[in-house]
């Protein structure tokens, strides 16, 4: 598949926004793809319904495209053969930000929004590529080859590698002064995952 053409700033009807004061550049939406911790992907079923799925992935900025990956069958894999187009979306929380009106109640946000074309990676190299990418991104401290070694074959056979070629995207971000009156951190309550002992 050919990579898609670089972003041209031309007008979008998927990345259309309506708060401008709040639309990030091509700069910052790189630099929010390469640190978000994960992202949902957004496929579509052959029965026209719609699906989430919450993974980690990679961007590849050479590339213009995104690496995730699940198991080789299931629900994903199904929608992305069935419709290939597909849509992406990371997304922040900062403060909150109270008013004197319900209404009025806010919060510090910051995401990105892709839409492109989605495939399961065939390739054995790209599909190692790819996961050595998402390895690097999420295991920054160890070194491939030295603590780790690369996928095997049969391995590769066991997982999907799905690369999302991104034809157009946008970012947006909420910022309140840092000395707002009132402004706080949201109280969210953590995540229980029980540790089992080996």
């Amino acid at each position: 598949m050919s990579r898609p053409p670089a972003d041209t700033g031309a007008p979008d009807d998927r990345t259309r926004m309506r708060r401008l004061d709040r639309a990030k550049d091509d700069v910052w939406i790189r630099e929010f793809l390469r640190t978000a911790p994960f992202g949902f992907l957004a496929t579509l079923g052959e029965d026209a319904q719609p699906y989430l799925n919450s993974n980690l992935f990679v961007f590849d900025d050479e590339e213009r495209c995104l690496y995730l990956h699940t198991h080789r069958t299931g629900r994903t894999r199904a929608n992305v053969d069935a419709h290939e187009k597909v849509a992406f979306s990371a997304a922040g929380i900062g403060r909150l930000l109270p008013a004197s009106q319900a209404l009025e109640f806010s919060v510090e946000y910051a995401g990105v929004v892709v839409f492109g074309v989605g495939r399961v990676v065939e390739d054995p190299e790209e599909a190692s590529h790819g996961l050595r990418l998402l390895l690097e991104k999420y295991a920054p401290h160890l070194e491939y080859g030295v603590d780790y070694r690369g996928t095997t074959p049969d391995e590769l056979e066991r997982t999907a590698v799905y690369r999302i070629d991104i034809e157009a995207w946008s970012g947006k971000q909420k910022e309140a002064p840092a000395d707002l009156p009132g402004a706080y951190e949201l109280p969210l309550p953590s995540i229980p995952f029980p540790r089992r002992t080996v």
